[in-house]
C-alpha cells in the first residue's frame, strides 16, 4: 500500500532565480500521478525536492507525519527507504552487470544473505521482463532495457512511493507504450504511490489517475485526469492538447504582440477524453475510477466522443 505525499507552500530558488513558488498539492496514496510542464519549469527539481536531495526555501513535504523539508538527516534517511526512483537515463553503474546493479540497494541497505538477495533480484527482474539479461552490462543493452533495469532497481526495496523522472525520454513510441503498460501493471501489483515526470502527452492523457501542470513558476493545476482533460483553463487546455494557440510560446510565454495577433482566433474543440489504460489482465486497479465518473460527479459534459473503447488519440492544432 502506498503512502500519501502532502506538499504545502513549497518554494524553490537557485540564487535569485525562482524555479517555482507556493506549490501545494496532495499526491494520493496508491495512485498514479503525472507532472507536466514546458521545458525548464523545474519538474525534475520538484522530484529531487520531494526526496530530500534539494532543500526548498519554504514550505513542507509531509510523509507519514514527517516533514522532510525540515527533518533531521537521520529521519530523512529513514523516510527515503519508502522511495524508489527511476532516473532519466536509468543511472546504471557501467562496470556492473544488471544483476549487480539491481542488487546494489539490498547490499547497501540490508543485511540479507546473498541467496535472499538473489531471490529478490530475480523476482524484480522478472517483473520488468529482464530474465536472461542479468549477466549483461548496461552498455550491452538498449535504452529501453536500461530503463527497465533501472525500474527493477527502484523496486528492489519494495518502496511505497516510486518516482519516475522522464521514463520515456529517448524511447521510441513503441517502447514508450510498453513502458506505460509496465507502469500500469506494476501499480496494480504493488499498489505503491507513483509520480511520473514526463513530456509525453499520450502518457499524460491515458495513464494517470491525476495530472499536475507546472507553468510560469507555479502549479497551474493539479487534480483528477478528467478534470484537466476537460478544462477550459488556457494553459492547461493548450498544453494537454498540444495546441499552438494559447499563452505558451517557444520561450515559455508568448509576448503581448503574439497574444494580440491570435486573440480573435477560434480555439479548436477539445478532443475526446480517452479511456484510461487498464492492467494487462483487465482487472481495474484499486485507485482506478469508472470512465466519466469525475465528469458526472461534477456536472461536467466531456467532449463528444469521450470514453469510447479503442478510440485513437487526436490532439493538436
Amino acid at each position: 500500500m502506498g503512502v500519501e505525499i502532502e506538499v504545502e507552500g513549497l518554494t524553490k530558488s537557485f540564487g535569485k532565480q525562482l524555479i517555482w513558488g507556493d506549490v501545494s498539492l496532495t499526491v494520493p496514496a496508491g495512485e498514479i500521478c503525472v507532472m507536466l510542464g514546458p521545458s525548464g519549469t523545474g519538474k525534475s527539481v520538484f522530484l529531487k525536492t520531494l526526496i530530500g536531495l534539494l532543500k526548498p526555501d519554504r514550505g513542507s513535504i509531509m510523509i507519514e507525519g514527517t516533514d522532510i523539508a525540515s527533518c533531521s538527516e537521520r529521519d530523512l534517511y529513514e523516510i527515503r527507504k519508502l522511495f524508489g526512483v527511476l532516473f532519466q537515463d536509468g543511472a546504471m553503474f557501467g562496470s556492473m552487470t544488471l544483476y549487480d546493479n539491481v542488487a546494489f540497494p539490498l547490499r547497501e541497505h540490508t543485511r540479507k544473505s546473498e541467496s535472499e538477495i538473489r531471490d529478490i533480484v530475480m523476482e524484480k527482474m522478472d517483473l520488468v521482463g529482464l530474465i536472461g539479461a542479468e549477466g549483461k552490462l548496461p552498455g550491452e543493452i538498449s535504452g529501453g532495457m536500461r530503463k527497465r533495469a533501472g525500474l527493477a532497481r527502484a523496486l528492489v526495496l519494495d518502496p511505497e512511493i516510486v518516482l519516475f523522472d522522464e521514463p520515456d525520454s529517448g524511447l521510441d513510441p513503441v517502447r514508450t507504450a510498453f513502458l506505460n503498460q509496465l507502469i500500469i501493471d506494476l501499480n496494480a501489483q504493488i499498489d505503491a504511490t507513483f509520480l511520473i515526470v514526463t513530456h509525453d502527452i499520450n502518457t499524460a492523457r491515458t495513464v494517470p489517475d491525476n495530472i499536475g501542470l507546472l507553468y510560469h513558476k507555479h502549479l497551474a493545476m493539479f487534480g483528477p485526469r478528467e478534470m484537466l482533460l476537460s478544462s477550459e483553463e488556457p494553459v492547461v487546455r493548450q498544453f494537454l492538447n498540444a495546441q499552438r494557440v494559447g499563452p505558451i510560446g517557444m520561450s515559455e510565454e508568448k509576448d503581448a504582440d503574439e497574444l494580440e495577433a491570435e486573440k480573435d482566433q477560434e480555439l479548436p474543440p477539445l478532443p475526446p477524453i480517452p479511456m484510461q489504460q487498464e492492467p494487462s489482465n483487465g482487472i481495474p486497479r484499486r485507485s482506478q475510477r469508472a470512465p466519466g465518473e469525475w465528469c458526472r460527479e461534477n456536472g461536467v459534459t466531456p467532449p463528444p466522443g469521450s470514453f469510447e473503447p479503442n478510440m485513437t488519440m487526436a490532439v493538436g492544432g
